[in-house]
């Protein structure tokens, strides 16, 4: 373990002597992928001088316990010693989870798909409400959120909504988000008040990069047509909505958000270079959740994760058997502690498969 810090902490010196040079300056690429390295392991080698000082602390007063005669000296090289300790302990399990090999998608900004499925109308009112709550969650973070695409239900919420989010580590949080959710409530339609159960599946895409996806011009199919839903009387005469089908893959995607069909192109081009780029991902994810006994981190769409009953007031977590009770705040974007558990999990999981130790 020591070899593999001392080996970072190496790293960490060449790659800073790498970003003073003006050449790396000069290529913007490199120096944003360096600076960007250059940070992760700052947070390793400060953590790791911190463990080395730690560790001589504790040499010290061993060394005072075996060799000093005045008692009160020694007793407070024992409390010292106590204190250290635990001090070592904290840091052994802070470089632990630094340690963890990160996903290389973490960093990514994500496409988040929300479909209504079982429930008819009450399944897209409650995509729309799991659209609100990622929406709002995405702006306690700082994160920018919108709608890039969205089909809006008879009675409100949506048949299916797309969204755009960009931000710091997006993949890495809301990856865990995959999968069918269900909910358990009331719809306001009921009018003898019986619960109606429901399901939304959620699709959380990372963004692929111009140099992840080559599509080639010839193996697309693009249709036009009149966008739908709110927007006036433009969305009914111009026909700007774009739909762009993948011959090779057979993948299909469409966006009528925007007035101008050359933007509406724009936006399906990166949704479609996006959903060939994810089959790749969950590929690689469902290859990981063999290895582990979890399904946090596979994106299984078919998979029931989480179901929200609201006569009960709590919100499960299939996956880790966690409840909450805190539906209010929940979907009102208030998911944080949820997100943190599984993310826990996860890298519990990465722990034994890594077998870090010290």
């Amino acid at each position: 373990m020591f070899a593999q810090l001392e080996n970072l902490k190496g790293r960490f010196i060449e790659v800073g002597k790498t970003l003073s040079d003006p050449a790396t300056v000069s290529d913007m690429k490199r120096f944003t992928q360096l600076n960007k390295e250059y940070r992760e392991l700052e947070k390793i080698v400060n953590v790791y001088e911190a463990y080395k000082l730690v560790l001589g602390n504790i040499d010290t007063n061993k060394n005072i316990l075996e060799t000093e005669k005045d008692e009160e000296f020694r007793e407070m090289a024992k409390m010292d010693l106590s204190m250290q300790e635990a001090e070592k302990l904290k840091i052994e399990e802070e470089l632990k989870q630094l340690l963890v090999p990160k996903e290389p998608e973490d960093e990514r900004n994500v496409l988040l798909e929300i479909r209504a499925g079982t429930g008819g109308d009450e399944a897209s009112l409650f995509a729309g409400d799991l659209a609100r709550m990622y929406m709002r969650y995405c702006e306690t973070l700082g994160w920018q959120v919108s709608i890039a695409d969205a089909n809006e239900g008879t009675v409100g919420g949506f048949k299916e909504v797309v969204l755009d989010i960009k931000g710091e580590n997006v993949y890495g949080k809301l990856k865990f988000e995959s999968g069918v959710h269900r909910v358990q409530r009331v719809p306001e339609t009921e009018a003898k008040g019986r619960v109606h159960t429901s399901a939304v599946t959620v699709a959380v895409l990372p963004e692929a990069d111009e140099v992840d996806v080559q599509i080639n011009e010839s193996d697309i199919s693009m249709d036009v047509f009149r966008a739908s839903g709110a927007g006036g009387q433009h969305v009914n005469r111009t026909e700007s909505a774009v739909r762009l089908t993948h011959i090779p893959t057979g993948t299909i995607v469409a966006c009528q958000q925007e007035r101008s069909q050359h933007k509406n192109r724009e936006h399906a081009m990166k949704m479609l270079k996006t959903k060939i780029y994810e089959a790749a991902v969950r590929k690689h994810e469902d290859e990981i959740a063999a290895r582990r006994k979890t399904l946090v981190s596979t994106g299984d769409r078919s998979a029931k994760i989480r179901t929200y009953n609201f006569p009960q007031g709590r919100i499960t977590d299939h996956r880790i058997n966690m409840s909450m009770y805190n539906m209010d705040a929940f979907m009102n974007g208030e998911i944080s502690d949820m997100i943190e558990a599984l993310s826990v999990a996860e890298q519990t999981e990465k722990l034994k498969e890594g077998n870090i130790a010290f």
